[in-house]
């Protein structure tokens, strides 16, 4: 579909306004097929609770995020469909539901898959209904009938809590994909002809170099020439079944001032949060801002595909802002890149070491890391 925003007009614009009106974000007592002020702050809205980038523009996140939105559970029959995933908002109901209840679901992405028809089955078969993976009314009814098991946290986030602690702190042999954003005719920021997508891929290269070293095995989402998108590297990161994802970004800004790294990680902005991801969100903040000097923007919830769509634990990092001199001038130059990339692995660790053996901020080396990677493999 055409990018939609102020200005725009047509049928496809009182759609979204209808929708927006269902959702009490939009008075709309007259329908209209003007996308005006009053529908961008509509649609800003929405997209800040929905954790979406808040541009006031519908493009095809916003849209599928609209269209997911006005989706009840029980609306609809809910099935598995391989070639066109069922996604919504009823879906979500759904999976948070059955963890509720005890059935591993996976994580409430909101897409009916081969993970969510599993536990359904599951369910309606403990309970005596027609064991069809179809989320219908009978289905429905009892799943509101019935008091969860689980309360006091999200069990799929407790699992992701419980998988760190079984992994123990050894990096050697834990699978990570790493993800540069944008590649091949898709450049990101391009500022001073220094460009995101060939400064993230040089990061991810030296970051993989290091993870190399440590014993651990490093992938990456792409090369030079190709551009997959956001789910497409979900999708390869599922399938090479990664224990963490390391999304690789700078930002850019219309004011010159912007700059700074910041970090995001699963959630979606109503206590629904990613623990481990928050955790690791944090430790690469610190651990790059010690060591560079950048303003810490801060850890975020987003619910982006990269970090919705990932079985495992996702983090995206933004290093700096491209349209800022100096963030531009160190991003630039490959000794910083270095230093990043040194961060990241060591937050890493951190993670894993769960507050064992640990040191202060900023202060860990490759070195220290090979070194202690050594020792703990002599213990054992």
């Amino acid at each position: 579909m055409l990018l939609l925003r102020r200005g725009a007009f047509g049928p496809d614009v009182a759609e979204v306004r209808a929708t927006l009106t269902k959702l009490g974000l939009l008075t709309d007592p007259q329908p209209s097929q003007v996308f005006d002020l009053p529908v961008e702050q509509a649609v800003r809205a929405f997209q800040q609770q929905r954790g979406l980038i808040t541009d006031g523009i519908v493009g095809p996140a916003t849209y599928r995020a609209l269209r997911d939105a006005m989706y009840r559970l029980g609306d609809r029959p809910l099935a598995y469909m391989v070639s066109q995933p069922v996604t919504g908002d009823d879906v979500s109901a759904l999976q948070e539901r059955l963890l509720e209840l005890g059935y591993d679901a996976g994580r409430a992405t909101g897409e009916f898959g081969a993970q969510t028809e599993q536990a359904l089955r599951s369910f309606q078969r403990d309970y005596g209904l027609m064991v069809d993976g179809m989320c219908g009314p009978n289905t429905v009814r009892a799943l509101r009938q019935l008091q969860p098991k689980v309360r006091g946290g999200r069990p799929v986030f407790l699992r992701e809590q419980e998988n760190v602690r079984r992994a123990g702190p050894r990096l050697s042999g834990k699978r990570i994909v790493i993800d540069p954003g944008h590649g091949g005719a898709d450049r990101g920021i391009v500022v001073d002809g220094i460009a995101e997508s060939e400064v993230m891929l040089d990061l991810a290269r030296l970051l993989e170099g290091k993870m190399a070293a440590t014993g651990m095995e490093a992938m990456l989402t792409r090369g030079p020439d190709h551009c997959p998108d956001e789910r497409q590297r979900a999708v390869f990161a599922n399938e090479a079944g990664a224990d963490l994802i390391l999304s690789l970004h700078s930002d850019g800004n219309r004011s010159p001032l912007a700059s700074g790294l910041a970090s995001f990680h699963f959630g979606t902005g109503n206590g629904t949060s990613s623990t481990v991801g928050e955790a690791l969100a944090g430790f690469i903040q610190r651990e790059i801002v010690a060591r560079t000097g950048m303003r810490d923007c801060g850890t975020h919830p987003k619910s982006w595909d990269m970090l919705r769509m990932t079985r495992c634990t996702a983090v995206r990092v933004e290093v700096g802002y491209l349209t800022n001199r100096e963030d531009r001038e160190r991003l630039a130059d490959p000794s910083f890149r270095d230093v990043v990339a040194e961060g990241i692995l060591v937050a890493v660790k951190r993670l894993y070491l769960l507050g064992k053996d640990d040191q202060p901020t900023g202060t860990f080396t490759l070195s220290d890391l090979v070194r202690h990677e050594l020792t703990t493999g002599q213990a054992r």
